[in-house]
Order: structure tokens, then C-alpha cells, then sequence
């Protein structure tokens, strides 16, 4: 109904319109913009309005935002309307104009003056995208304003969910009741930083360090399409401003550190991780130290929180990036992984187990030589697992060519580590499903060497008929102690001797 209202109105040419706003401005009182609709917007009465104006208008103006930031212009005139050398200083008022904040919260309150100042970020968004705009210092700073007025904002307590960060998968996400404004400025702030007429140089002096921290403080957002967003946007200043890479570098290690080991708690690790997946691939080779560092302090330490399978996916990914750019670096993402890899939690072993047969895939045969022990330690670990996904997983390793292909080349040593679980599955395990895989990857090294097979299978053998006299051995001394204290009465303070069955702790 404004736009239908504000339509039907005359306009004039845009010199009378100046002159009419700087006579209006002149008479009226000004009122200071509120940070949002809860603090108010206050309203102006007009003075004597030049001649030809309708005092709609400029109701309506000093309505929804204050005089100060009109600064002699009609912000509500269509860039269409002014000619070319006005455009500049309307962009700069239009932009002044949308730094006031409305609340959200109510969707009732200040509705009209919510639809202007959408339709006025819509105009901005199109004005810069057409490439008619002129980025010198003034508009510069002045986008730089109205993007920290609207976007730069601290989430209350209530605002994240009671889980441990990010989005599982049967939870809903939340949505922030302004997105139809902020939408609109993130495509705004978008279109600015990949602007060819935006000079670096000059831009960096307002997108500075501080700029890039409180963006990246927005990350935390439960809204995935404001996350999505500041994604696109936080890499198109990577690419532009290279001057600030190596700080964003930083500050993301710094999110890293603080969600690993103080929080465990923040929505866009997995938007952050995507940006950094890119970064990585455009290293240049040979990789430099601190790129290492980073791998080792920033990343690896992400696979501690239990949360770790919200953003696996991505930060399996950056690290794969960083083995294929230098394969030296596989035998130490795989002793990280053993660093980190869970005890308790059977769920994140297969994450665990998915996340390392990626990584082997990718690892030459020096590489894996330098690990393959302590590595296949773990695995026999594994294929014993009483949680039968755990040991699927881990005997679909075998399914996989190129890890078959390293542990045929060293099954002397492999086989030896592993052979005394898969004989236990075959013997007991319950499942069947784990069983027959077992009965398959046994079948495997036999046909592969069945001289090795028989050796493991006498070593086995022996060392459980010595285990098998060391148990014997026991019990028969418990007995006679059991014996001996029976035959003694039991008198005061004497001390008692407890049985075997309850002595015996099950590890």
C-alpha cells in the first residue's frame, strides 16, 4: 500500500528535490536512530516544505528514518530518476538510510517502515550489481557502516540449542526471524567485495582485522542460510584481500582451539572447514611450516569432541588436501588419529575407521611402513570389538585394493599383529555377520601366503596352551590358599581371606 501511495505522488526533478530536503532539513527537529524498534525511531514534524512537495513524503521520510542521516538527499527517490552524477551521493544516502534496525521479534510492529527499508537494500543490491556504482572511499565506508549496523550482532544465551554444536541430524535448526533483511544484506556485502571496481587497497582499511573477527563471530549463527552466507563471503575476502590471509588463518585456528578444548561448542565448524578445504588446495608446494603446524595443532586436535560427526566429512577433506600436497605428512595425520581415536564411544570408532581408510588410501608404501605397527595394534583392537559395527568396519578395510596392496607387501609383520584376533572371531564372536568376514580375510592371507597363515596358527596355538597352564596354575593356588585359610578359625582382628571368585576383577 506505501509503494502504491508513494507512486501516485509527482515527482520533480532531482535538483528541486535537494533544494526541498535541504529546506526541510533545515526546519525540522532531528531525531536520533535507535539501534532497533524496541529502543524506538524517533519521529520529526516538519517545518515549512518548499513548494511542489507533498508533505506525504516527507512524513513518510522522516518517519522511518531520522533527518541527520538523510544529509540533504530524498533517500525514497529511484536511483532511475536522478541523473548519473546525483547517483553517487543517493547510493551514500540510501545506504545511511538502512543502518536503522528494526526488531523482528514482532512482526507487527514497524511493518511499514520494515517494507521501505527492504525495498531500499533491494535497490542497493541492484544499483551495485549493475556495475553503476562507484566504489571510491566515501561509499566504501559507507557499505562498511550499514553492514556493521545490520549484521554485526551478539547472539543472546538463548539463541543456541543445548547441544553440542552445530545441527544433528534429528534436531530442527533455527531460524532468525530478520533474514528477510539480512538476506538481503549479506547479497549486498556480497556483491560489494567481488565488485571489480572495488579497490583492494582502499577497501582494506575499512575491511580490517576487526571486520573479519566479528564476522567470523557470526558463525556461531543457528540459521544454516546465514551460515551459508558468511561461507561464500568470508572466501571471496580471502581471495580478495591478500594481505589479511594469513590472519584469517589465525583467527580461524583460534575458533578451533577454543571449540576443542574449552567449549566444544559452535555451529560453523563445518562451514569453516569447508572454506579452509579450499584454501588448502591452492597451497603452494613445497608446503610451508606453519601450514604443517596448522595441519597438526588446529585440525588433528578436531577429532576429540564428541561432536566430531557433524563436520567429519569436511575435515576429512582438508586433511586428505594436505597428504596429497606433501605424502610425507600421512604417517603423521595417522599418529594423530591414534592419539585422538576413541575408547568408549563405538559410534565415533566407525567414524574413526570410515576417516582412516581415506587416509591410507592416500598413503604411499614408505609412509605406511613407518606406522603399520602401532596402526594394526589398534585394528586387532578393533576386529575384536564386541560392538559388531565396529569390527565390520574394520574388516572392510580388506575391501579396499590399494590397503590390501600395503598389507600384502607387509603381511610378515601384519599378519602376526591381527592373527590372534581374527582367530578369536572365528572361534566365538556372535555375530554372524562379523564372523564371515573374518572367515573371508583369513581365507585371503591364506591363499596370499599360506606358509605365514600356518606359522601364526602354531604361535597362536602355543601361546595359548601357555596361557592355558599360567590360568591352570592360578587356580590351583587359589585352591590351596583357599584350604589352608579354612582350617584356621577365625578369631578377633585376623584378617580374612577372600575368595577367588570374588577377588577376580574382569578387565
Amino acid at each position: 500500500m506505501l509503494k502504491q501511495f508513494l507512486s501516485r505522488l509527482p515527482r520533480k526533478s532531482f535538483k528541486s528535490d535537494a533544494a526541498d530536503t535541504a529546506g526541510s532539513n533545515s526546519g525540522n527537529n532531528t531525531a536520533a536512530a535507535g539501534n532497533g524498534a524496541s529502543n524506538g525511531i524517533q519521529r520529526t514534524n516538519s517545518g515549512n516544505a518548499a513548494s511542489g512537495r507533498s508533505n506525504a513524503v516527507k512524513k513518510m521520510s522522516s518517519a522511518v528514518f531520522p533527518a541527520s542521516v538523510v544529509a540533504g538527499i530524498e533517500p525514497l527517490l529511484s536511483f532511475k530518476d536522478v541523473p548519473n552524477q546525483e547517483k553517487q551521493n543517493l547510493f551514500i544516502s540510501k545506504l545511511n538510510l538502512c543502518c536503522v534496525v528494526f526488531d523482528f521479534n514482532d512482526p507487527i510492529q514497524d511493518s511499514a517502515e520494515k517494507d521501505l527499508k527492504r525495498q531500499t537494500l533491494l535497490e542497493l543490491v541492484e544499483f551495485v550489481g549493475s556495475g553503476s556504482a562507484r566504489l571510491n572511499e566515501p561509499a566504501i565506508a559507507a557499505v562498511c557502516k550499514m553492514v556493521v549496523a545490520n549484521l554485526f550482532r551478539v547472539f543472546p544465551p538463548n539463541y543456541r540449542s543445548n547441544s553440542t554444536g552445530g545441527e544433528n541430524e534429528d534436531e530442527e535448526p533455527m531460524f532468525d526471524p530478520a533474514w528477510s533483511h539480512l538476506q538481503v544484506v549479506y547479497d549486498l556485502l556480497l556483491r560489494f567485495i567481488t565488485s571489480s571496481s572495488l579497490e583492494s587497497k582502499i577497501a582494506k582499511k575499512y575491511i580490517d582485522h576487526s571486520f573479519i573477527l566479528r564476522l567470523l563471530d557470526l558463525f556461531d549463527s543457528e540459521d544454516p542460510r546465514e551460515r551459508d552466507c558468511l561461507k561464500t563471503i568470508l572466501h571471496r575476502i580471502y581471495g580478495k584481500f591478500m594481505v589479511h590471509r594469513p590472519f584469517i588463518r589465525k583467527a580461524v585456528s583460534n575458533i578451533f582451539f577454543r571449540f576443542v578444548f574449552e567449549t566444544e561448542r559452535h555451529n560453523g565448524i563445518a562451514e569453516l572447514l569447508e572454506i579452509l578445504g579450499s584454501v588448502i588446495s591452492g597451497f603452494a608446494l613445497p608446503l610451508k611450516e606453519e601450514h604443517k603446524v596448522f595441519l597438526w595443532k588446529a585440525l588433528i586436535p578436531l577429532h576429540k569432541p564428541k561432536c566430531m560427526g557433524v563436520y567429519l566429512q569436511q575435515l576429512s577433506y582438508c586433511i586428505t588436501q594436505f597428504i596429497e600436497k606433501e605424502p610425507k605428512l600421512a604417517s603423521l595425520v595417522i599418529k594423530g588419529l591414534l592419539r585422538y581415536w576413541p575408547v568408549t564411544n563405538s559410534q565415533k570408532e566407525v567414524l574413526f575407521l570410515g576417516e582412516l581408510e581415506e587416509v591410507l588410501e592416500v598413503t604411499n608404501m614408505v609412509e605406511f611402513q613407518k606406522i603399520m605397527v602401532p596402526l594394526f595394534h589398534r585394528i586387532g583392537c578393533c576386529l575384536n570389538s564386541s560392538h559388531f559395527q565396529v569390527a565390520e568396519r574394520a574388516l572392510f578395510l580388506w575391501n579396499n585394493e590399494h590397503i590390501v596392496s600395503l598389507i600384502s607387501h607387509n603381511r610378515q609383520v601384519i599378519l602376526p599383529l591381527i592373527f590372534p584376533a581374527l582367530e578369536k572371531n572365528t572361534r566365538n564372536h556372535w555375530n554372524q555377520s562379523v564372523l564371515n568376514l573374518t572367515v573371508n580375510v583369513r581365507k585371503m592371507f591364506s591363499e596370499l601366503d599360506d606358509e605365514l597363515v600356518l606359522t601364526c596358527q602354531s604361535k597362536f596355538e602355543e601361546e595359548e596352551t601357555k596361557q592355558n597352564a599360567a590360568a591352570e596354575k592360578r587356580r590351583l593356588t587359589w585352591e590351596r590358599l583357599e584350604n589352608m585359610a579354612s582350617v584356621q578359625p577365625v578369631t578377633g582382628n585376623t584378617a580374612v581371606l577372600v575368595t577367588h571368585e570374588t577377588a577376580t576383577i574382569t578387565c
